[in-house]
């Protein structure tokens, strides 16, 4: 058995988290390498790290500087341990600073795609073009690389964007190679974890539903369950999993909060009837529209509907199983609500040891203090794409598993500025008009998620049967994303946009002007709120 038998029999890599909201991501681009991976905290000692014997470490990503107070860092002792090692972007720069680099901010940021130049390809940027995009997300760069690394490529205003030192196994690259819209980016990694680090690629993605059945039924025993269903593919691949977890004492609870789309609530019952067997649809759209009464700021508007879940959520298990409450004395049993939390939910709440809250998600950072329940998160690690590769593994409807995801809060947080019914009705129609023309143009698994947003707090002058009007705008946001952690707008054609906007104009009165978002994630996110 060689040195490199870590984890039965397979090769060890340990990807340091920064707080990055990537560091999941990169963990699964190592298992798609074939090599086994791990997170571990950027706080675990070095020698804790090389007690697990690893075969490669790689630094991720970060929110921070590298040179500001109190920065997350590494011991510079891991450069020197024999371990090969791989920095991502901050973890590029901590890796220049730690061996005698420098790092310094550079005046110009780069954000989203950017293109690159590679000056000499070595090890790492073997057989890749000389002139390529990446996906970057810094304000920092590395002006001058350490003693004995080779310098492989620049962009317009980072002149270090790639360095190699072959002979003590160590490399970097300024970009995020682990994301889908970087070009060539899983060549880079398989390069480092193949060529560079010497791991083998004996790895395969275990079972996740026989894992996910067995940890719930150790979790729930004898207990019962209700399934917050939202009509999107993860909670229904959730309430898959649990409910071959523990058959008929799974209940699933979809809430009609008033903020769906124009028939979703009637196109769910139908798909979601089919499946389950236990299916109860709450109408609670007063009580939801009348918490949101008044409500502008966007945190504010998640905090509450995550609220008013939870609300109706643990009525629905008062009704489904009588007395069933968490510590209930009579009792003694544990109320148990299923979630389908995915990984991004987590990392955009400032899941993670140093990770920024970006965004509160209504299940994860929006859920209530008294919360009654003890959660159920079979997908809590996981990506999109990974939920759909179970929900087909679960034999699910295609309907269903490719259904384009729509944030559990709804229209709610596509409406800037107050909620309210008349709101709600201008933005439903527009809504439908836009995926009606995708659909027509058969275009909707070439878009991972499009939204329509009502910037309902402003107001633009328009001219309308020749008259002056003055009405709101709606800004269209088709994007393309693998897991909703990056995301890029999507370049529909321009005959099918003058459609949409033509027909929103001409058949909601109460908008007189559409525009499309451009912008990437980052600096964006997918949506507005």
């Amino acid at each position: 058995m060689s040195e490199h038998d870590t984890h039965d029999g397979h090769d060890r890599v340990l990807v340091v988290d920064f707080g990055a909201q990537y560091a999941q991501l990169i963990a699964r681009r190592v298992r798609e390498a074939r090599v086994y991976s791990e997170i571990v905290p950027h706080t675990m000692p070095i020698a804790e790290m090389l007690a697990r014997e690893p075969s490669a470490i790689i630094l991720s990503g970060g929110p921070s500087s590298v040179y500001a107070a109190g920065a997350p860092g590494i011991d510079p002792a891991v450069f020197g341990s024999g371990v090969p090692v791989f920095g991502m972007c901050y973890g590029f720069q901590l890796m220049a600073q730690g061996l005698g680099g420098a790092v310094s901010p550079t005046g110009a940021r780069e954000y989203g795609r950017t293109p690159v130049k590679v000056d000499r390809n070595g090890t790492l940027l073997a057989d890749l073009p000389a002139d390529h995009s990446v996906w970057m997300s810094h304000g920092d760069s590395v002006v001058a690389a350490p003693p004995g690394f080779d310098v492989l490529a620049s962009t317009r205003v980072t002149p270090v964007a790639a360095f190699e030192d072959t002979d003590r196994r160590l490399a970097g690259v300024q970009w995020h190679p682990e994301v889908l819209h970087t070009e060539h980016g899983q060549r880079v990694l398989e390069h480092f974890l193949h060529q560079i680090a010497g791991c083998r690629p004996t790895w395969t993605m275990v079972n996740i539903v026989d894992e996910q059945v067995d940890s719930i039924r150790a979790q729930i025993g004898d207990g019962r369950a209700i399934c917050a269903l939202s009509g999107g593919v993860d909670s229904a691949v959730a309430a898959a999993i649990v409910q071959r977890a523990i058959g008929d004492r799974l209940t699933c609870v979809y809430v009609d909060h008033g903020m769906m789309r124009s028939g979703e609530t009637e196109q769910v019952r139908r798909d979601f009837e089919a499946v389950f067997d236990e299916l109860d649809v709450v109408d609670a759209s007063e009580q939801f529209l009348g918490a949101l009464e008044g409500i502008h700021d966007p945190e504010e508007k998640r905090k509450i509907i995550g609220r008013e879940f939870i609300r109706t959520f643990e009525a629905a298990q008062a009704r489904a199983f009588e007395n069933v409450r968490s510590g209930d004395p009579a009792t003694g049993e544990t109320a148990y609500l299923v979630q389908g939390t995915l990984y991004p939910d987590v990392v955009e709440s400032g899941g993670g040891a140093g990770t920024s809250n970006i965004k509160s998600h209504h299940n994860v950072g929006g859920l209530p203090d008294d919360l009654e329940f003890e959660l159920v998160e079979p997908l809590r690690t996981l990506f999109k794409d990974e939920v759909r590769m179970v929900g087909e593994q679960l034999g699910l409807p295609p309907t269903m598993v490719w259904r384009q995801p729509f944030p559990g809060p709804g229209l709610g947080i596509r409406i800037i500025g107050e909620v309210t019914r008349e709101r709600l009705d201008i933005l439903r129609a527009a809504d439908l008009i836009a995926r009606e023309e995708l659909t027509a143009a058969g275009l909707d698994r070439d878009v991972w998620q499009f939204p329509v947003v009502l910037l309902a707090d402003v107001r633009s002058v328009g001219v309308q049967g020749d008259g002056r009007t003055y009405g709101h705008p709606v800004v269209l946001r088709p994007v393309t994303s693998e897991d909703a952690m990056t995301a890029d707008w999507a370049r529909l054609p321009f005959d099918l946009l003058e459609k949409i906007s033509t027909r929103i104009t001409n058949e909601v009165a109460e908008v007189n002007r559409v525009t499309l978002d451009i912008t990437s994630k980052p600096p964006g996110t997918i949506e507005w709120e």
